[in-house]
């Protein structure tokens, strides 16, 4: 779950240079791969011979490195250069960075984690990222976005693979995932979020233009749409794939809410739009001519 997190909040982000948000994806990643390598850890360590105790105490860590290096002590880990020094990132980010906000040298630098991230891609990928504020920004454009991706993907399934080997060998079905969580779509789906962005697209143009119709269908063309101002059109494509543009526009939607007298009434409606409880009868097309 928080390795997904950590990759969709990546992917919704449009600049490098907002410290808030790399914040949120550090930490959705730091937590989600320490708990990973910890399950792994458990797995290939623990023994009915081994001392119980001992093995929890080891435990206490935040070094991704150090839990890496004792994985690879029992099991074949095929990681590069480049995965390793995104671990040594998160590790560093969960040990140290997360904490500057309350250091006294915060009030020098409140960007360390901004600059470390950047540093990473720049070496990872040959490229010139401007860690310090620059006049133009740093556009989260696809080429990081991919390969956050690639690098996000390539450890999950590596140590996922670990872990559902190790426990089929102890019986155990700790490797078993629900079908269409989060854990699923980062270990087998390996986190398809390039697809997930065409598919709200392509829905979206399916309901402006489908001729079609269904007692679903039918219900939305009956709700009277709200005046919104057709020329902010990027603004409000932006919100279906961001929590942050969300926040941009919602003050005029309490301004058109405000201005409708029978507001409750439409909230009972818009309520119905994705309640799974809510079923609508299929239109009787038999006797149309």
């Amino acid at each position: 779950m928080f390795i997904y997190n950590g990759l969709r909040c990546y992917y919704e982000i449009q600049s490098l240079d907002n410290t808030d948000e790399l914040f949120e994806v550090l930490y959705n990643f730091s937590v989600g791969f320490e708990r990973l390598l910890k399950i792994a850890v458990v797995l290939l360590e623990h023994s009915d011979l081994s001392d119980q105790e001992a093995l929890e105490r080891s435990l206490i860590t935040h070094s991704h490195l150090d839990l890496l290096h004792r994985v690879k002590k029992c099991a074949t880990v095929n990681l590069g250069k480049q995965h390793n020094d995104f671990l040594g990132l998160l590790g560093n980010f969960y040990k140290t960075l997360r904490y500057d906000r309350f250091s006294i040298s915060s009030i020098k630098t409140t960007e360390r984690e901004k600059e470390a991230l950047l540093s990473f891609l720049n070496r990872s990928l040959d490229d010139d990222l401007e860690p310090s504020s620059s006049l133009f920004g740093n556009v989260n454009d696809a080429k990081y976005k991919k390969f956050i991706r690639r690098i996000v993907t390539k450890i999950s399934n590596t140590l996922y693979k670990i872990i559902k080997i190790r426990a089929s060998e102890l019986n155990l079905y700790t490797y078993e995932l629900r079908h269409g969580s989060k854990a699923e779509s980062v270990f087998i789906g390996k986190a398809d979020i390039p697809s997930e962005e065409i598919l709200w697209k392509e829905l979206l143009v399916f309901f402006m233009n489908t001729q079609n119709s269904s007692g679903y269908i039918d219900f939305l063309r009956s709700i009277e749409p709200l005046e919104f101002d057709p020329e902010l059109t990027p603004d409000y494509l932006d919100c279906f794939q961001s929590d942050s543009a969300k926040s941009l526009v919602i003050g005029e939607l309490e301004t058109l809410y405000g201005e409708i007298e029978e507001c409750g009434k439409r909230l009972e409606l818009i309520n119905i739009i994705g309640n799974p409880n809510f079923y609508f009868d299929i239109p009787d097309t038999e006797n149309e001519s």
